[in-house]
């Protein structure tokens, strides 16, 4: 899938070679017109701007204040010229007076301040003018000064009449044509400088003019690159964004888009195309992938498109996971089948231990799928003739069983007596050559794996089941047989139990009718009655030994009609931890654990029935005691029922009784 997804994108790649610029480099080309535009008109705005503010500065700092005072200067010079005459007409007119002597007091100033003006003017000729305005003037009030107001100064000096004549000639023929020299200057300066700031207006407003023409300009070029930028990058970029993304529509509402070849260019949308192509593609076999999961089909192959594919790294874990849960469930279905299977085999089929071991080692072998199997069983020995314990092989799955046939397994004896040794389970994969072979019509050959697991009950080993096998016992091969052991451990001590109790039975039924033969002999002849009293005497003794040897052996409980408790033996109390007072009257089914079975005895015995079952005691001191249980009615010669008899074997202290 990945070879096919990587093809599409080399041929996309070819279909699309030459030159062509990326998304980046065309939006930076765009841009980068448009900045062009918008840095020459803020230069030109810029160099606008600050020309428009020289001019203004220069008009406001420089221009407007010399005509201010160029203005203020010709009103000085009219004003000494009418303050000098009146100064020489009226004797009386000290205020006229001072305001000519204020005029020659605040013109040095005055002309300080002109004069820092006028180094700033860009017209030299106009500062030279002015110079001479300067001189006119210094000469003019020297005159005033000289002529006039230091002659003039007393009340005698205007009665004299050639002071006054003089006086007034100096002012016509030297103060009036000075005073028209300097007023012409200042005006000639004026007018000029009227035209300098009409000159700087007109060129502000040009300025401000052509600004308003480029900043129009430039704003329609803008506008135009805008509109071409535009039908560019609709062509070259949302046309087919709006294709790829028409691709992720589908896919957000889970739809897979057929495949279709649309002529992108080799530029990031191209790329963006080939990544889709190639999500598409990998969803369509993640899909086809996750269909075989759903039908359970957990061996279906899939290559994630890389190793940080989320969704299908996820997958196969996934898949992996429920391979890995029905594996599970297969192996807990197949160990709850086989215990329900040999549950049932050695719960009610188990008649004799022949018949018991036969079916239990065939089926065995069958459910593991072994291919040879045998059961060994602890025999039973007289201990009081010091015999050592042994195993014999009870039966076999197509074995050899020839090497066994009058062999004896000791404790410790090979590596079946080891594993009754140690009461471990003993597993080999490494079989020896001369251990065990399994054979058919066309040969022999070693198996690949030994299984010997003890059969152990509350820690007593009943015995030994040994698997053979050419394929390898799994874990939890070996653990269903492990679980089962325990419930042929307890089929078997349960079987011993049954056979020694029935073994009991008849021979106290035996010596019962041997009783009853006597006492008939003894009622047809009371000779032979007296002659025979001592040998009944001692049949009788025994038949209480056979009574109290099954009270000391055997829980036995005696129940009315209604299945209370009359009377209990005393191996019963210790069991139960009751007193006898405790355990008459109480109703049978509070003795055991399983209610259902209790009821199911009841049952059958109304109708007559005998009943077997293994059974758990309910003891008083919640102790787990399972028990063989025999029940039985009891009835008189009439044949109606007097009560029930229920006879309680432990199994969990079964061995030592045997013994």
């Amino acid at each position: 899938m990945a070879t096919n997804i990587e093809e599409k994108a080399s041929q996309s790649k070819r279909n699309n070679k030459g030159f062509s610029l990326s998304i980046s480099q065309r939006i930076l080309v765009g841009f980068a017109i448009l900045i062009f535009f918008f840095m020459f008109n803020a230069t030109f705005s810029l160099i606008t701007l600050r020309n428009s503010a020289t001019i203004t500065k220069t008009s406001y700092n420089v221009v407007n204040p010399s005509l201010e005072e160029i203005r203020d200067f010709k009103l000085m010079v009219t004003q000494s010229r009418m303050y000098t005459i009146s100064w020489i007409n009226s004797r009386t007119s000290e205020e006229d007076k001072d305001s000519l002597r204020k005029i020659h007091n605040d013109y040095p100033e005055f002309k300080d301040n002109l004069m820092q003006l006028q180094t700033k003017w860009e017209n030299k000729q106009l500062a030279r003018t002015l110079d001479l305005v300067f001189a006119d003037f210094e000469k003019l009030q020297k005159i005033q000064k000289e002529e006039i107001m230091n002659k003039i100064v007393e009340f005698d000096d205007y009665e004299d009449l050639m002071t006054s004549t003089i006086a007034r000639e100096i002012v016509e023929n030297q103060i009036f044509p000075l005073y028209k020299d300097i007023i012409t200057k200042l005006e000639q300066i004026a007018q000029q400088k009227k035209k300098e700031t009409e000159a700087s207006q007109k060129k502000l407003l040009t300025s401000i003019q052509q600004q308003q023409v480029i900043t129009i300009v430039l704003a329609i070029l803008s506008v135009m690159v805008g509109l071409i930028a535009y039908f560019i990058t609709r062509r070259n970029i949302v046309d087919p964004i709006k294709y790829i993304n028409n691709v992720f529509v589908k896919l957000g509402t889970g739809e897979l888009p057929s495949e279709q070849n649309y002529p992108f260019k080799n530029d990031e949308i191209g790329e963006m195309a080939d990544s889709a192509d190639k999500l598409v593609t990998g969803l369509r076999e993640t899909s086809r992938f996750a269909e075989n999961i759903g039908k359970g089909n957990y061996q279906a192959s899939f290559k994630p498109l890389s190793s940080n594919d989320v969704l299908g790294n996820a997958l196969l874990e996934m898949r992996d996971n429920l391979a890995k849960v029905a594996e599970e469930d297969r192996r807990r279905n197949w160990s709850t089948t086989g215990l329900a299977l040999f549950g049932e085999l050695v719960g009610k089929k188990a008649t004799d231990l022949k018949n018991l071991s036969d079916l239990i080692i065939s089926n065995l072998v069958k459910y593991v799928e072994a291919n040879q199997g045998g059961l060994f069983i602890v025999e039973d020995v007289d201990e009081h003739n010091n015999d050592e314990p042994f195993m014999s092989l009870a039966s076999c799955y197509a074995w050899d069983s020839k090497k066994y046939l009058e062999q004896k397994v000791y404790r410790g004896d090979g590596l079946t007596g080891q594993a009754w040794q140690e009461g471990s389970t003993i597993r080999l994969t490494e079989i020896p050559h001369d251990y065990v072979m399994i054979t058919s019509g066309l040969g022999e050959s070693n198996p690949s794996s030994l299984l010997i697991v003890p059969l152990k009950l509350n820690e007593e080993v009943f015995g030994v089941v040994e698997l053979a096998s050419f394929n390898v016992f799994e874990d939890y091969e070996v653990k269903f047989v492990e679980n089962i052991a325990e419930s042929i451990a307890s089929a078997i001590a349960s079987v011993k139990t049954t056979e020694r109790t029935n073994r009991l039975l008849d021979e106290s039924t035996m010596m019962t009718e041997q009783m009853k033969s006597q006492e008939e002999e003894m009622r047809q002849n009371m000779e032979e009655l007296q002659a025979t009293q001592e040998s009944t005497e001692k049949a009788q003794y025994e038949a209480r030994e056979v009574n109290e040897l099954l009270e000391l052996t055997n829980l036995v409980i005696k129940t009315d009609t209604r299945f209370f408790i009359t009377s209990a033996n005393e191996l019963t109390e210790a069991k139960l931890h009751y007193e006898a007072a405790e355990l008459k009257g109480m109703a049978i089914e509070h003795v055991f654990e399983s209610y259902d079975k209790v009821e199911y005895a009841k049952a059958r015995l109304a109708k007559g029935h005998k009943y077997s079952e293994f059974m758990y005691l309910n003891t008083k001191s919640e102790d787990r005691v399972m028990v063989k249980v025999n029940a039985a009615a009891i009835r008189n010669e009439k044949g109606k029922v007097q009560h029930y008899l229920f006879l309680l074997n432990d199994i969990s202290g079964i061995n030592a009784e045997i013994v």
